[in-house]
């Protein structure tokens, strides 16, 4: 049984600005989660926060490549750190974003120990590179391609140890069946499981024959990183791009659930909710009872490594 520990990493580096000189407000998701007691809830232990770099664009113009890049590769390593800490500890720790960025310093994290798998629960596949698009920028919407090799050296390849991610080791979950990026990926042969594909098979089925790939020997373990706007924005408006079609409550809990409670699972990165979008805090409350719930059965019960 492992002990669950929460890490604070509030970095909104990797995100555009939702107005002119307006900072995106994702950074205030792991209070949030907090006043929803999300720490208790758990039976948690505190990992501290890792406090990012200010959000400064400066003078940066389209075509600059990724802006906040520096900040970005300070803050990785970081991260990084204190993950690793708590991975090589036999902890479960639980990230607390945040943007998508984040997920690089969990990568960066495990690529220091050893081989290790990726399981997106994403809206979108965040993989937009040099490769496919102009509109490079956003770290948020790019982490995925950078954690495989694809982007700028200074945050594609920290510490000579890229790629932090092999393709062969990344599954996603819960990208919308429009998704642009959904041809390349299968020319990579990286395994997609959108919306439509979840229900048409059973997100039960699909999580656990997905699950059973990713607890292959040939990793370590893996990482899962979930981004709110997975959900459908009925329920999830408060991030930065709600798309319709998203996942429901119950189908997120489903896939989630079978998840984390692999023996095989060793961590779990929360992004993108944006309280200053949920004033009234029922989003937050939402997905601070998915991932309780992921975690503990409703008497309490089911930790990391358990078995639902």
């Amino acid at each position: 049984m492992r002990n669950i520990v929460v890490i604070d990493a509030p970095s909104n580096l990797g995100l555009r600005p939702p107005a002119p000189g307006v900072v995106p407000g994702c950074y205030k998701l792991a209070g949030a989660l907090r006043e929803q007691r999300i720490v208790q809830r758990l039976g948690a232990f505190e990992g501290g926060v890792v406090v990012p770099p200010r959000y400064d664009r400066g003078d940066w113009k389209e075509g600059d490549g990724v802006f906040n890049a520096a900040a970005i590769a300070r803050y990785t390593p970081r991260l990084a750190d204190r993950i690793e800490h708590h991975v090589r500890a036999g902890d479960f720790p639980l990230v607390l974003g945040g943007d998508c960025s984040i997920q690089l310093g969990a990568s960066l994290a495990l690529r220091r120990i050893g081989r290790y798998g990726l399981a997106a629960i994403d809206g979108s596949a965040d993989f937009r590179h040099p490769g496919n698009s102009a509109r490079i920028g956003a770290a948020g919407g790019e982490e995925l391609a950078i954690g495989t090799g694809r982007g700028q050296p200074g945050l594609t390849d920290l510490e000579g140890l890229r790629p932090y991610l092999r393709d062969e080791d990344v599954r996603l979950f819960g990208i919308r069946d429009y998704d642009e990026d959904r041809e390349e990926l299968a020319r990579l042969r990286i395994p997609t499981a959108t919306v439509g594909e979840l229900r048409a098979r059973g997100v039960a089925e699909t999580a656990g024959a997905v699950l059973r790939t990713l607890e292959a020997p040939v990793t370590e373990g893996f990482w899962v990183h979930l981004d709110a706007d997975v959900l459908d924005p009925e329920v999830m408006p408060a991030v930065d791009s709600p798309d319709a079609g998203g996942l429901l409550p119950g189908e997120l809990a489903v896939l989630l659930r079978t998840l984390v409670r692999s023996e095989r699972c060793v961590g779990l990165n929360v992004t993108i909710y944006d309280p200053d979008l949920d004033p009234e805090g029922t989003a937050g409350a939402l997905l601070t009872d998915l991932i309780v719930g992921a975690f503990r059965d409703e008497d309490g019960d089911g930790r990391p490594g358990e078995r639902p």
